[in-house]
C-alpha cells in the first residue's frame, strides 16, 4: 500500500522574515514548502528541502508557475511601508488578486492571507475588535485593507480565505524596526520612548504567528473562512517591556520618557527629510494604547499565545546578539535587515 502524498503550501514572500519561519515550521509538520519570491531564498538549513521559484506575485505566469501542485497558499507577500507608494499598492492589491484568482483557478483548499493591524489607523478605543472601524494610516494601511476587501470577494465565490490581522510580530530573522532599539541596547545606551511609557502596546512572538496558520490550515473551512485579530495575550506597558531588553542586555541603562507631542513634530520633520526610518503609522501609535482582542481566535480557533511581549522581545534579542556579524553594514527596508538610522544616529550619541 503505497504512502499518502504530503500536501503542499505555497508561501508567498517566502524568503522574508514571516516566510523562513513559516516555512521551517510547515516544513517540520509535515507539509512539503514551496515558495514564491522576487529576493532569493539563502537559508543553508532548508534551502535543499523546499521548492524555490523565483517571481513576482505581481506577475501572474510567476503565481500560475509557484501554484503547480499546491493545496494551499499562504499570502505573506507585501511591500512594507519604507517602500515607494507604487510598489506598496501594487503588491499588496494586484498581488493579492493575483493569489486569490490562482487559487480559485486551482481550486487549492485554503488561502491564509496574512494582513495587519495597520487597517485599523490609530483608533480612539481599546482594545479592537475585528468588528471595528477600518481607516488606513498612509499607503500601507490603505492598500491592507484593500487586499482584504479582495479577500471577502472571493469568499463570496466560494473560495476559503482567512484573514489574519497580526501585531507587530518579533523572533529570529526579524531586524526592521527593532533592529534600532536592539542596536541601542546591545550597546549599552539608554533608548528614548515616546509619552510616559505606560500605554499597553501588544507585540506577537513569530512562533505564535506560526500556530495560528498551522490551526488555520488543519481546522474546519467552516472555522477559518473568517477574519482574526492575533497578538500576543500577556503584556504590560510599553515602559516595562522594553525595559525588560535592557536589564537582560546589562548594562544597567534605563528607558527614557520624553513629551510625545515635540518628539512626533521632530520626527515627522525627519520623515519628510528622509533622514529617519520611522514612518508615520509607528511614531503616531508609539505613545498611545496598541492591543487587540484576540478573544474570537481563541474562542474559534483554540489559538492560545504561548509568549509574553517581554519573552518574545527578549527571544528576538538573543538571536540579534547571537548573529550580529551577519548584518553588521547591511541596511535596507525589509524586516530582514536593520532600517537605516539616519538623523538617529546622531542622537544616539546623547543616551
Amino acid at each position: 500500500m503505497g504512502t499518502l502524498k504530503k500536501e503542499r503550501v505555497l508561501i508567498t514572500g517566502g524568503s522574508g522574515f514571516l516566510g523562513i519561519n513559516l516555512a521551517r515550521f510547515l516544513f517540520n509538520k509535515g507539509y512539503q514548502i514551496t515558495i514564491l519570491d522576487i529576493a532569493p531564498f539563502d537559508y543553508s538549513d532548508i534551502k535543499d528541502k523546499v521548492k524555490v521559484v523565483i517571481g513576482d506575485v505581481r506577475n501572474k505566469k510567476d503565481v500560475a508557475s509557484a501554484m503547480k501542485d499546491a493545496d494551499y497558499v499562504i499570502h505573506t507577500a507585501a511591500a512594507l511601508p519604507l517602500y515607494k507608494e507604487e510598489d506598496i499598492i501594487s503588491t499588496e492589491v494586484e498581488g493579492t488578486k493575483n493569489i486569490l484568482l490562482g487559487a480559485f483557478k486551482n481550486k487549492l483548499k485554503k488561502v491564509i492571507h496574512i494582513s495587519s493591524t495597520a487597517v485599523y489607523g490609530v483608533p480612539n478605543h481599546h482594545p479592537i475588535y475585528e468588528t471595528d472601524k477600518l481607516q488606513g494610516v498612509g499607503p500601507y494601511g490603505n492598500a491592507k485593507i484593500e487586499a482584504e476587501a479582495e479577500c471577502q470577494r472571493w469568499r463570496q465565490k466560494g473560495l476559503c480565505v482567512t484573514i489574519f490581522r497580526p501585531k507587530s510580530f518579533v523572533g529570529p530573522e526579524r531586524l526592521g524596526v527593532f533592529a534600532l532599539f536592539y542596536d541601542w541596547a546591545y550597546s549599552g545606551k539608554n533608548f528614548p520612548l515616546m509619552g510616559n511609557g505606560k500605554n499597553r502596546y501588544q507585540l506577537l512572538d513569530v512562533s505564535d504567528v506560526c500556530q495560528a496558520v498551522y490551526l488555520a490550515l488543519t481546522l474546519k473551512k467552516s472555522q477559518v473562512n473568517d477574519t482574526f485579530n492575533i497578538g500576543a495575550e500577556k503584556f504590560t506597558t510599553m515602559k516595562e517591556d522594553y525595559q525588560a531588553v535592557l536589564d537582560y542586555a546589562g548594562h544597567n541603562k534605563k528607558i527614557i520618557t520624553f513629551p510625545a507631542t515635540p518628539v512626533i513634530l521632530f520626527l515627522r520633520f525627519l520623515e519628510f527629510l528622509h533622514l529617519s526610518p520611522l514612518y508615520k503609522w509607528v511614531y503616531e501609535t508609539a505613545a498611545t494604547d496598541s492591543f487587540v482582542s484576540i478573544d474570537k481566535a481563541k474562542k474559534n480557533l483554540g489559538f492560545k499565545p504561548k509568549f509574553s511581549n517581554k519573552q518574545a522581545l527578549i527571544k528576538n534579542y538573543k538571536w540579534y546578539v547571537s548573529n550580529i556579524d551577519q548584518f553588521q553594514g547591511i541596511s535596507g527596508v525589509s524586516h530582514r535587515v536593520p532600517w537605516r538610522q539616519g538623523a538617529l544616529t546622531l542622537v544616539k550619541l546623547f543616551f
